[in-house]
């Protein structure tokens, strides 16, 4: 289903608009548009939020890591001598 809706572009981003796409096909490439730009940008938010959160639990997260070392490192060498 589609609805009709009224939009006002800036004069030379409708000069770009019909550069860019063929007569009657307005509609289809602003729907591509929008929802290229909203995939990206919400991926590119989740890499954000991901990488924030990675920096900010990146100190708890190594001490963890160093704090089990031994267990794993003793675990490795017993199972390589049996």
């Amino acid at each position: 289903m589609h609805q009709r809706i009224n939009i006002t572009l800036p004069e030379d981003t409708v000069r770009l608009l019909d550069r860019t796409v063929t007569a009657g096909s307005r509609s289809r490439f602003i729907d591509q548009a929008i929802k290229h730009y909203v995939q990206t940008q919400s991926k590119k938010r989740l890499r954000t939020l991901l990488k924030e959160g990675a920096i900010a639990r990146a100190e708890r997260d190594l001490a963890v890591a160093e704090e089990w070392f031994p267990v794993d490192d003793e675990t490795w060498q017993h199972g390589n001598n049996e």
